[in-house]
């Protein structure tokens, strides 16, 4: 270990695991939410992380695909663990929120044909879409805000994740580049070699996308791993992408089991990504929740723990944040397009209707509203109006 963690170090791993697996187990309201809980106990209250290493973590998360509250996680274990802090502080993050979606993915395959259960995700389903329209109204706000370059690739995501209903990983890159290349084009640029660049990822990305014929496992790793590698974002970014994988092409899952997954996602604390946990077990019972899980969290553990110690010297270089400027406008245009997508699955009538602009109203008035309360309230809602509406 180094003489410089040596000398910061004020607290054992233990510890660290210990505050990760209550956070997990506790902390609800999203990656935002939780990275907020994260700067307040561990840098403010009790000065375990300095503010420089906590915005680098910060910094690394977004510009890293996969879930960004798990990824701060992970490099906070780092800072003074190194790879063995970073392992066991994202995994004590993530397991607790994981048995949570398997409890409930067997409650759901099991008694989701009971009319309480059916009434109770009535409502939640409808309270979700407003949730996610709020968390993408937020995030366009703060990542796209007057940017002409990143408003025309926020909509043009936008645009063909609706028309399309599934997510288009190259598109993404294409973005990535293309705010690379605008803003901080390398030297030895001239215009004519643009195209070609796109060009060379768009087979690449293509090949990913396709249906790959092999066991049912493998097939989900495969799928997942691509969600925890090509989203980025916070954690309703991977939404849209796990929509056109889970419901339009492989056909997995329905539009309304789907829904009622993201709408578990909400209701459990840490990660709101474990949904795919919710969304393994569906498909091939606890084997496919571990797969799955495994899959989408892997490419984010590694993709912070290698950059890391390289990160100091290059995550500040104007064509490294161009680039990631570029794929962040995409992604809240593909979390924009898939609440309409949602949505006109999810709200069937006036009373669901009600519940999604109620809650758009609620998190705008309230900001400092969690979003399980009103998931909390929506079922609840579901339970005393499902009945009255499907009574005949």
């Amino acid at each position: 270990m180094s003489t410089v963690a040596e000398t910061t170090e004020r607290y054992s791993l233990a510890q660290l695991v210990s505050y990760m697996l209550r956070l997990g187990t506790f902390g609800f309201g999203g990656p935002v939410a939780l990275a907020g809980y994260m700067r307040r106990d561990l840098v403010e209250r009790r000065g375990w992380i300095s503010e420089a290493d906590y915005k680098e973590g910060i910094t690394l998360a977004q510009l890293a695909p996969g879930p960004m509250a798990a990824q701060l996680a992970i490099y906070l274990g780092y800072v003074h663990y190194r790879i063995l802090g970073a392992t066991l502080a994202g995994i004590a993050f993530v397991i607790p929120s994981f048995f949570m979606v398997v409890a409930l993915g067997w409650a759901y395959a099991h008694f989701g044909g009971l009319s309480w259960m059916q009434a109770v995700f009535y409502g939640v389903g409808a309270a979700v879409v407003g949730i996610i329209a709020m968390s993408g109204y937020r995030l366009t706000r703060k990542t796209v805000g007057s940017d002409k370059l990143l408003w025309a690739i926020y909509l043009t995501l936008l645009v063909t994740t609706f028309v399309t209903e599934s997510e288009i990983a190259w598109l993404f890159i294409a973005a990535g580049i293309l705010g690379w290349l605008w803003r901080a084009p390398p030297k030895w640029l001239n215009k004519g070699s643009v195209n070609g660049i796109a060009a060379a990822y768009v087979p690449v990305s293509s090949g990913l996308l396709s249906g790959i014929d092999v066991p049912l496992l493998a097939q989900i790793g495969i799928f997942f791993a691509k969600a925890g590698a090509f989203v980025f974002g916070s954690g309703l970014a991977i939404v849209p992408f796990l929509y056109g994988g889970v419901v339009t092409e492989h056909h997995w899952l329905n539009e309304r089991q789907f829904v009622d997954a993201v709408a578990v996602a909400m209701i459990t604390p840490g990660p709101v990504v474990i949904t795919v946990g919710f969304i393994g077990y569906l498909v091939a019972g606890f084997a496919g929740a571990c797969v799955a899980s495994l899959a989408t969290f892997l490419p984010c553990y590694l993709f912070t723990v290698l950059p890391a110690p390289y990160f100091k010297k290059y995550g500040h270089l104007p064509g490294v944040k161009a680039f990631v400027d570029g794929i962040t406008a995409a992604a809240v245009g593909a979390i924009s397009g898939s609440v309409l997508v949602i949505a006109k699955r999810s709200i069937s009538d006036i009373p669901t209707a009600l519940v999604a602009v109620v809650t758009v109203l609620l998190l705008w008035r309230f900001k400092k509203l969690q979003e399980p309360v009103i998931v909390v309230a929506a079922a609840i809602f579901g339970l005393i109006v499902y009945p009255m509406m499907h009574s005949h």
